[in-house]
Protein backbone atom coordinates (compact mmCIF):
# COMPACT_ATOMS: atom_id res chain seq x y z
CA UNK A 1 0.00 0.00 0.00
CA UNK A 2 1.31 3.44 -1.15
CA UNK A 3 0.74 6.25 1.51
CA UNK A 4 -0.38 9.73 -0.19
CA UNK A 5 0.14 12.39 1.85
CA UNK A 6 -2.11 15.49 1.18
CA UNK A 7 -0.58 19.19 0.98
CA UNK A 8 -3.56 19.80 3.98
CA UNK A 9 -2.45 16.84 6.08
CA UNK A 10 -1.00 18.26 9.76
CA UNK A 11 2.65 18.61 10.10
CA UNK A 12 2.65 15.91 12.57
CA UNK A 13 1.08 13.27 10.44
CA UNK A 14 3.85 11.04 10.01
CA UNK A 15 4.72 10.64 13.36
CA UNK A 16 1.03 9.79 14.14
CA UNK A 17 0.97 6.95 11.76
CA UNK A 18 3.80 5.77 12.97
CA UNK A 19 2.54 5.56 16.56
CA UNK A 20 -0.49 3.45 15.82
CA UNK A 21 1.72 1.04 14.24
CA UNK A 22 3.09 0.61 17.73
CA UNK A 23 3.13 -2.70 20.03
CA UNK A 24 0.54 -1.43 22.71
CA UNK A 25 3.35 -2.24 25.00
CA UNK A 26 6.09 -0.17 23.34
CA UNK A 27 8.20 2.76 24.97
CA UNK A 28 6.92 6.50 24.08
CA UNK A 29 9.98 7.43 21.87
CA UNK A 30 9.45 11.39 20.27
CA UNK A 31 10.42 11.97 16.79
CA UNK A 32 9.60 13.94 13.76
CA UNK A 33 11.37 17.49 15.22
CA UNK A 34 13.80 19.50 14.30
CA UNK A 35 16.64 21.25 16.22
CA UNK A 36 18.63 24.00 15.32
CA UNK A 37 22.01 24.14 18.13
CA UNK A 38 23.63 27.53 18.47
CA UNK A 39 27.30 27.08 19.58
CA UNK A 40 29.29 30.05 20.62
CA UNK A 41 33.24 29.78 22.59
CA UNK A 42 32.03 29.63 26.03
CA UNK A 43 32.89 31.35 29.38
CA UNK A 44 33.28 30.24 32.73
CA UNK A 45 31.09 29.37 35.48
CA UNK A 46 32.55 32.01 37.61
CA UNK A 47 35.72 34.79 37.95
CA UNK A 48 37.54 32.80 40.78
CA UNK A 49 40.43 30.48 40.31
CA UNK A 50 38.43 26.65 40.44
CA UNK A 51 36.09 27.87 37.83
CA UNK A 52 38.96 29.98 35.43
CA UNK A 53 40.85 26.78 35.83
CA UNK A 54 37.92 24.72 34.87
CA UNK A 55 37.90 26.71 31.85
CA UNK A 56 41.06 27.34 30.66
CA UNK A 57 41.70 23.61 31.41
CA UNK A 58 39.32 22.66 28.91
CA UNK A 59 39.95 25.29 26.07
CA UNK A 60 43.70 25.14 26.13
CA UNK A 61 44.38 21.24 26.43
CA UNK A 62 42.00 21.27 22.85
CA UNK A 63 44.32 20.37 20.02
CA UNK A 64 42.47 22.38 17.86
CA UNK A 65 43.41 26.02 19.68
CA UNK A 66 46.97 24.78 20.72
CA UNK A 67 48.76 22.47 17.93
CA UNK A 68 51.87 21.83 19.63
CA UNK A 69 53.19 17.88 21.14
CA UNK A 70 51.31 17.36 24.08
CA UNK A 71 55.18 16.91 25.17
CA UNK A 72 56.12 19.99 24.74
CA UNK A 73 52.74 22.03 26.03
CA UNK A 74 51.51 20.42 28.71
CA UNK A 75 54.31 20.63 31.10
CA UNK A 76 53.89 24.28 30.34
CA UNK A 77 50.11 24.65 30.27
CA UNK A 78 49.89 22.76 33.83
CA UNK A 79 53.43 24.12 34.90
CA UNK A 80 52.27 27.19 34.62
CA UNK A 81 49.32 28.67 33.07
CA UNK A 82 47.16 27.22 35.11
CA UNK A 83 49.11 28.20 37.84
CA UNK A 84 49.19 31.75 36.99
CA UNK A 85 46.53 32.63 34.29
CA UNK A 86 43.16 31.49 36.31
CA UNK A 87 43.89 34.48 38.33
CA UNK A 88 44.47 37.11 36.71
CA UNK A 89 41.42 36.24 33.75
CA UNK A 90 39.75 36.35 36.27
CA UNK A 91 40.47 39.83 37.20
CA UNK A 92 39.47 40.88 33.59
CA UNK A 93 36.18 39.27 33.32
CA UNK A 94 35.23 40.96 36.47
CA UNK A 95 35.58 44.22 34.62
CA UNK A 96 32.97 42.64 32.14
CA UNK A 97 30.82 40.49 34.69
CA UNK A 98 27.13 40.35 34.59
CA UNK A 99 26.48 41.06 38.11
CA UNK A 100 22.76 40.97 37.84
CA UNK A 101 22.57 37.35 36.29
CA UNK A 102 26.10 36.51 38.01
CA UNK A 103 27.63 35.00 34.46
CA UNK A 104 29.69 36.80 31.36
CA UNK A 105 27.98 38.89 28.61
CA UNK A 106 28.79 35.94 26.58
CA UNK A 107 26.20 33.37 28.15
CA UNK A 108 23.22 36.17 28.40
CA UNK A 109 23.64 37.19 24.67
CA UNK A 110 24.06 33.67 23.47
CA UNK A 111 21.19 32.65 25.19
CA UNK A 112 19.37 35.94 24.20
CA UNK A 113 19.97 35.00 20.29
CA UNK A 114 18.29 31.95 21.28
CA UNK A 115 15.41 32.83 22.63
CA UNK A 116 14.75 35.65 20.06
CA UNK A 117 15.17 33.45 17.18
CA UNK A 118 12.68 30.90 18.33
CA UNK A 119 10.11 34.30 18.66
CA UNK A 120 11.47 35.15 14.97
CA UNK A 121 10.64 31.54 13.79
CA UNK A 122 8.42 30.18 15.56
CA UNK A 123 7.76 26.36 16.49
CA UNK A 124 6.78 25.81 13.00
CA UNK A 125 3.67 23.63 14.32
CA UNK A 126 5.91 22.22 17.63
CA UNK A 127 8.33 20.80 14.92
CA UNK A 128 11.14 23.25 15.44
CA UNK A 129 13.25 23.56 18.76
CA UNK A 130 15.97 25.92 19.24
CA UNK A 131 18.87 25.82 21.68
CA UNK A 132 22.39 27.20 22.55
CA UNK A 133 25.22 25.50 24.13
CA UNK A 134 29.39 26.19 25.04
CA UNK A 135 31.68 24.74 22.76
CA UNK A 136 33.86 25.23 26.38
CA UNK A 137 31.70 25.17 29.60
CA UNK A 138 28.20 24.96 30.38
CA UNK A 139 26.11 24.29 29.00
CA UNK A 140 27.94 21.44 27.03
CA UNK A 141 27.38 20.68 23.22
CA UNK A 142 26.93 16.87 24.17
CA UNK A 143 24.29 17.63 26.91
CA UNK A 144 22.26 19.76 24.49
CA UNK A 145 22.56 17.21 22.17
CA UNK A 146 21.28 15.07 24.35
CA UNK A 147 18.61 17.13 25.18
CA UNK A 148 17.43 17.96 21.43
CA UNK A 149 17.43 14.22 20.83
CA UNK A 150 15.69 13.19 23.51
CA UNK A 151 12.66 15.64 22.45
CA UNK A 152 12.03 14.50 19.70
CA UNK A 153 14.70 16.18 17.20
CA UNK A 154 16.07 13.39 14.29
CA UNK A 155 17.09 16.14 12.04
CA UNK A 156 19.50 18.75 13.87
CA UNK A 157 21.45 21.93 12.65
CA UNK A 158 24.45 22.89 14.38
CA UNK A 159 25.58 26.87 13.88
CA UNK A 160 28.56 27.57 15.06
CA UNK A 161 28.49 31.23 15.63
CA UNK A 162 31.82 32.17 13.77
CA UNK A 163 31.55 34.05 10.44
CA UNK A 164 34.73 33.26 9.55
CA UNK A 165 36.12 29.50 9.45
CA UNK A 166 39.19 28.76 11.55
CA UNK A 167 40.15 24.97 12.96
CA UNK A 168 40.64 26.29 16.14
CA UNK A 169 36.33 27.48 16.46
CA UNK A 170 34.50 26.21 13.58
CA UNK A 171 35.99 22.82 13.42
CA UNK A 172 36.09 22.11 17.10
CA UNK A 173 32.65 22.58 17.46
CA UNK A 174 32.22 19.95 14.73
CA UNK A 175 34.64 17.62 16.16
CA UNK A 176 32.64 17.76 19.34
CA UNK A 177 29.33 16.91 17.51
CA UNK A 178 31.03 14.01 16.10
CA UNK A 179 32.66 12.81 19.48
CA UNK A 180 28.91 12.85 20.96
CA UNK A 181 27.55 11.12 18.13
CA UNK A 182 30.12 8.23 18.76
CA UNK A 183 28.42 7.42 21.48
CA UNK A 184 24.79 7.87 20.41
CA UNK A 185 22.98 4.69 19.54
CA UNK A 186 20.28 5.91 17.55
CA UNK A 187 21.71 9.15 15.93
CA UNK A 188 20.33 12.05 14.19
CA UNK A 189 21.09 13.21 11.36
CA UNK A 190 23.40 16.65 11.47
CA UNK A 191 23.82 19.35 9.39
CA UNK A 192 26.67 21.94 10.27
CA UNK A 193 26.55 26.15 8.90
CA UNK A 194 29.31 26.76 6.46
CA UNK A 195 30.75 30.20 7.01
CA UNK A 196 29.01 32.99 6.13
CA UNK A 197 31.69 35.59 5.92
CA UNK A 198 30.66 37.14 2.61
CA UNK A 199 26.73 36.54 3.18
CA UNK A 200 24.91 39.64 2.01
CA UNK A 201 23.03 39.76 4.82
CA UNK A 202 25.88 39.61 7.29
CA UNK A 203 27.90 42.50 5.40
CA UNK A 204 24.70 44.69 5.32
CA UNK A 205 24.35 44.30 8.97
CA UNK A 206 27.56 44.71 9.71
CA UNK A 207 27.67 48.04 7.41
CA UNK A 208 24.49 49.42 9.29
CA UNK A 209 25.84 48.94 12.62
CA UNK A 210 28.71 51.44 11.90
CA UNK A 211 26.71 53.74 10.09
CA UNK A 212 24.20 53.74 13.21
CA UNK A 213 27.26 53.84 15.86
CA UNK A 214 29.01 56.68 13.74
CA UNK A 215 25.71 59.00 13.75
CA UNK A 216 25.39 59.19 17.57
CA UNK A 217 29.04 60.20 18.13
CA UNK A 218 30.16 63.79 18.45
CA UNK A 219 33.17 63.30 16.52
CA UNK A 220 34.44 61.88 12.83
CA UNK A 221 36.53 58.69 13.27
CA UNK A 222 39.67 59.07 11.29
CA UNK A 223 40.06 55.67 10.78
CA UNK A 224 38.05 52.61 11.81
CA UNK A 225 40.15 49.03 12.35
CA UNK A 226 37.77 45.71 12.18
CA UNK A 227 39.68 43.69 14.77
CA UNK A 228 39.52 39.82 14.17
CA UNK A 229 40.53 37.89 16.42
CA UNK A 230 44.17 36.01 15.88
CA UNK A 231 45.54 32.45 14.59
CA UNK A 232 49.05 31.94 14.61
CA UNK A 233 50.92 32.18 11.48
CA UNK A 234 51.64 28.43 11.15
CA UNK A 235 47.58 27.65 10.93
CA UNK A 236 47.56 29.64 8.25
CA UNK A 237 50.53 28.68 6.45
CA UNK A 238 48.90 24.70 6.84
CA UNK A 239 45.89 25.74 4.94
CA UNK A 240 43.17 27.72 7.22
CA UNK A 241 41.24 30.08 5.24
CA UNK A 242 40.43 32.25 8.23
CA UNK A 243 42.56 34.87 6.80
CA UNK A 244 41.39 35.02 3.36
CA UNK A 245 37.47 35.17 4.76
CA UNK A 246 38.18 38.05 7.77
CA UNK A 247 40.31 39.81 4.25
CA UNK A 248 36.99 39.62 2.45
CA UNK A 249 34.35 40.64 5.25
CA UNK A 250 36.65 43.55 5.67
CA UNK A 251 37.06 44.40 1.74
CA UNK A 252 33.09 44.30 1.26
CA UNK A 253 32.30 46.20 3.83
CA UNK A 254 34.42 49.23 2.26
CA UNK A 255 32.44 48.61 -0.88
CA UNK A 256 29.36 49.01 1.19
CA UNK A 257 30.46 51.73 2.88
CA UNK A 258 32.14 53.66 0.46
CA UNK A 259 35.63 53.74 2.39
CA UNK A 260 39.51 53.24 1.26
CA UNK A 261 41.70 50.88 2.81
CA UNK A 262 43.15 53.76 4.69
CA UNK A 263 39.59 54.50 6.60
CA UNK A 264 38.93 51.00 7.33
CA UNK A 265 41.64 48.46 7.99
CA UNK A 266 42.08 45.26 9.06
CA UNK A 267 44.06 44.07 12.75
CA UNK A 268 44.29 40.68 14.29
CA UNK A 269 44.12 40.51 18.29
CA UNK A 270 44.40 38.10 21.17
CA UNK A 271 47.54 36.60 20.33
CA UNK A 272 48.58 34.08 22.59
CA UNK A 273 52.68 32.60 23.64
CA UNK A 274 55.91 32.93 21.69
CA UNK A 275 54.80 32.19 18.04
CA UNK A 276 54.28 34.76 15.17
CA UNK A 277 50.47 35.58 14.78
CA UNK A 278 48.52 37.20 11.71
CA UNK A 279 49.56 40.07 11.24
CA UNK A 280 49.18 43.60 12.21
CA UNK A 281 48.30 43.52 15.39
CA UNK A 282 45.28 45.40 16.90
CA UNK A 283 47.54 46.65 20.03
CA UNK A 284 50.65 47.41 18.18
CA UNK A 285 48.53 49.45 15.51
CA UNK A 286 46.49 51.36 18.03
CA UNK A 287 49.18 52.46 19.33
CA UNK A 288 51.24 53.75 16.34
CA UNK A 289 48.14 55.63 14.89
CA UNK A 290 47.97 58.01 18.17
CA UNK A 291 51.68 58.20 18.16
CA UNK A 292 51.43 59.49 14.53
CA UNK A 293 48.91 61.71 15.17
CA UNK A 294 45.98 60.42 14.71
CA UNK A 295 43.12 61.59 16.91
CA UNK A 296 40.03 59.99 16.53
CA UNK A 297 39.41 56.23 15.62
CA UNK A 298 36.85 53.79 16.21
CA UNK A 299 37.21 49.99 16.48
CA UNK A 300 34.93 46.97 15.71
CA UNK A 301 34.68 43.29 16.12
CA UNK A 302 33.17 41.49 12.83
CA UNK A 303 34.36 38.21 13.61
CA UNK A 304 32.47 38.38 17.07
CA UNK A 305 29.23 37.06 16.84
CA UNK A 306 28.25 38.55 20.59
CA UNK A 307 30.10 40.53 23.01
CA UNK A 308 32.36 39.13 25.00
CA UNK A 309 35.88 38.89 27.25
CA UNK A 310 38.08 40.17 23.73
CA UNK A 311 35.65 43.00 23.01
CA UNK A 312 34.55 44.49 25.75
CA UNK A 313 37.87 44.04 27.94
CA UNK A 314 40.58 43.90 24.99
CA UNK A 315 39.01 46.56 22.75
CA UNK A 316 36.64 49.09 24.53
CA UNK A 317 38.55 48.57 27.84
CA UNK A 318 42.51 48.00 27.07
CA UNK A 319 42.96 49.58 23.40
CA UNK A 320 41.09 52.56 24.58
CA UNK A 321 43.28 53.07 27.22
CA UNK A 322 46.44 52.58 24.42
CA UNK A 323 45.15 54.58 22.36
CA UNK A 324 44.76 57.28 24.86
CA UNK A 325 48.15 57.07 26.33
CA UNK A 326 49.76 57.43 22.59
CA UNK A 327 48.48 60.14 22.14
CA UNK A 328 45.07 60.13 20.48
CA UNK A 329 41.45 61.98 21.89
CA UNK A 330 38.63 60.13 20.75
CA UNK A 331 38.28 56.29 20.97
CA UNK A 332 34.94 54.27 20.71
CA UNK A 333 34.42 50.69 20.30
CA UNK A 334 31.29 49.83 18.06
CA UNK A 335 29.38 46.81 19.56
CA UNK A 336 28.73 43.71 18.67
CA UNK A 337 25.38 42.87 16.55
CA UNK A 338 24.48 40.44 19.63
CA UNK A 339 20.94 40.44 20.18
CA UNK A 340 21.01 42.96 18.44
CA UNK A 341 17.50 43.78 15.66
CA UNK A 342 20.36 43.41 12.72
CA UNK A 343 22.12 40.58 14.67
CA UNK A 344 19.05 38.27 14.63
CA UNK A 345 18.18 39.59 10.87
CA UNK A 346 20.99 37.56 10.16
CA UNK A 347 20.66 34.44 12.48
CA UNK A 348 17.60 34.43 10.95
CA UNK A 349 18.42 34.36 7.37
CA UNK A 350 21.29 31.66 7.91
CA UNK A 351 19.37 29.65 9.81
CA UNK A 352 15.98 29.48 7.33
CA UNK A 353 18.31 28.79 4.46
CA UNK A 354 20.29 26.06 6.45
CA UNK A 355 17.42 24.30 6.57
CA UNK A 356 15.97 24.50 3.70
CA UNK A 357 14.37 21.21 3.07
CA UNK A 358 13.95 20.11 6.12
CA UNK A 359 11.62 22.81 7.12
Amino acid sequence: MTLQFSPKMPANAGEEMRAVRLPADHPQVKTGKIGVLLVNLGTPDGTSYWPMRRYLREFLSDKRVIEWPKALWYPILYGIVLMTRPKKSGKAYEEIWNKELDESPLRTITRNQSDKLTQQMGTQSGRLMIDWAMRYGTPSIRSRLEHLKAEGCDRILIFPLYPQYAAATTATVNDEVCRALLEMRWQPAIRTVPPYHDDPVYIEALSQSVEQHLAGLDFEPDVILTSYHGIPQSYFKKGDPYHCQCMKTTRLMRERLGMDKEKLRVTFQSRFGPEEWLQPYTDKTVEALGKGGVKNIAVMNPGFVADCLETLEEIAGEAGEIFHEAGGDNFTHIPCLNDSDLGMAVLEAVVRRELSGWL
